[in-house]
């Protein structure tokens, strides 16, 4: 577009020849924060993790290579615990929140997927605990927990259904929730996963 302007420059002249601003330049965020992105990266590699690791426990001999493998993935899980902790807690504190990508029922859509992720964080998290406490569990042959019912089979039968019944919802709505993200940059190219991962949203120059 081209702007006429007079030789001298006047007061009303200058705006219109100062470029458009980006929302970040104009004070309005456009990503999260940093520690909420490797909170949130950290956390979706540790489900990645667990859940291929949950399925292999089984393939282990029984003995010391199952014992090690169950229990760096009941390690990996108190970690997603401990991560699940920190990530609520710095959203409460000092995490910066950013208005919803969409307006309407899209908008109140992604709230409702994106708690229920949470949710499901959380109650496979606690699940597998209970598991470890039920059965009882050797961890790495140097110690075991003291098992709550060892002889209650139908329970550990229905608390271990109970956590991959958790964690296959939880790979199902993470995954619905990435494939998301992605259409809305590769298709609706609207910058909503560069919230998440700036360095999407930058042009070289």
């Amino acid at each position: 577009m081209l702007i006429m302007q007079s030789s001298l420059p006047t007061p009303s002249s200058t705006p219109s020849s100062t470029p458009k601003h980006s929302g970040s330049e104009l004070g309005t965020p456009s990503s999260y924060d940093s520690r909420s992105i490797r909170y949130h990266w950290l956390s979706a590699a540790l489900v990645l993790g667990l859940w291929a690791a949950g399925q292999c426990i089984d393939f282990f001999p029984k003995g010391a290579p199952r014992i090690t493998v169950r229990s760096l993935h009941i390690s990996f899980g108190v970690m997603l615990g401990v991560m699940l902790l920190l990530r609520l807690l710095w959203r409460r504190q000092g995490g910066l929140k950013l208005p919803a990508a969409e307006p309407g029922f899209k908008g109140r859509l992604a709230l409702s997927v994106h708690r229920l992720l949470y949710l499901l964080l959380g109650g496979t998290v606690l699940v597998g605990m209970a598991c470890v406490w039920i059965r009882g569990d050797n961890l790495f042959n140097l110690f075991t927990v003291p098992a709550f019912d060892p002889s209650n089979k139908a329970l550990r039968h229905d608390a271990v259904e109970l956590h991959e019944l958790f964690a296959n919802l939880l790979l199902i709505f993470a995954g619905l929730h990435a494939a998301a993200a992605l259409a809305h940059h590769w298709l609706l190219k609207d910058g909503v996963l560069t919230r998440m991962w700036p360095s999407l949203g930058r042009r070289p120059r």
